[in-house]
């Protein structure tokens, strides 16, 4: 078990230090490294990730960085559609046909979130260009904030994926005036709401290892702390892209597992 140990700590560094990662590394961590299940990993995953994303949200929510009627509007879609997704899941059952549709998913979040953390400067930039159309966007971005989170909300249900980068890159893409420090603020207590409601369904499913989250835990607190500490002395230039490289590499390893089950 200690093993889970140094998967939390590795994870928690990465997180630390670049602010990305998470599930995008924990779950196939899990997955190709320790041979988990497709739909254990993921559910396990999303209580870890509602747990260590919760400080930072305590912290975000001390200094007035969430804006708390955007979580509203994102919470409208995600958590009925989390919850749609999880009886889905419980109604169909976790045979080798769900196993792979959440082994694809997964592949493809993870793909998504490795060319959303290179470009989201150059996204932000773009959004930010033409004011014509965003006075269009106003009259419908609450509606389009809450379809965006129901989105979203399958895709972390299937995945544990999605409530991070994509997540932070839809608030720049809806809201590209809005301050930085309060995207990450907003897109955080999002998440942890989003990854506790869709843990607890999966609490419900039986695929949370508690043994295994605890271990998981048990490392990621040191590694957050040391990646926050070293972070701030490494080239964030070179850690990006690196990351974004490596993820890329899972992602397909995972959808080549996908289609290889598929195959099979």
């Amino acid at each position: 078990m200690f093993e889970y140990s140094l998967a939390g700590l590795l994870v928690g560094f990465v997180v630390g230090a670049t602010g990305v990662g998470g599930g995008a590394l924990m779950t196939p961590i899990l997955i190709l490294g320790f041979g988990v299940p497709a739909a254990v990993a993921v559910g396990t995953d999303l209580l870890f990730a509602s747990i260590t994303k919760s400080v930072g949200v305590v912290f975000h929510g001390q200094h007035g960085t969430v804006d708390w009627q955007i979580v509203k509007r994102m919470a409208l879609g995600s958590v009925p559609a989390s919850i749609v997704t999880t009886l889905i899941l419980a109604q169909t059952g976790l045979g080798e046909g769900a196993q792979r549709v959440m082994l694809m998913t997964l592949a493809i979040a993870i793909i998504a979130t490795a060319t959303l953390s290179v470009f989201k400067g150059a996204i932000l930039r773009l959004m930010q260009r033409g004011n014509g159309w965003q006075r269009q966007l106003v009259r419908i971005r609450p509606a389009l904030t809450t379809v965006v989170g129901a989105l979203i909300g399958v895709l972390v249900t299937l995945s544990s994926v999605g409530a991070g980068v994509i997540g932070a890159v839809a608030l720049l893409m809806l809201y590209p005036r809005i301050a930085a420090i309060r995207v990450v603020g907003t897109d955080l207590a999002h998440a942890v709401l989003l990854t506790a409601v869709a843990g607890l369904g999966h609490w419900g499913l039986g695929t949370i290892n508690f043994a295994m989250l605890g271990w998981l835990l048990l490392g990621s607190i040191p590694g957050i702390y040391l990646g926050t500490r070293l972070g701030l002395r490494l080239p964030d230039k070179l850690l990006r892209p690196a990351l974004a490289g490596l993820l890329v590499v899972i992602g397909f390893s995972l959808l080549g597992s996908g289609l290889a089950h598929a195959a099979g």
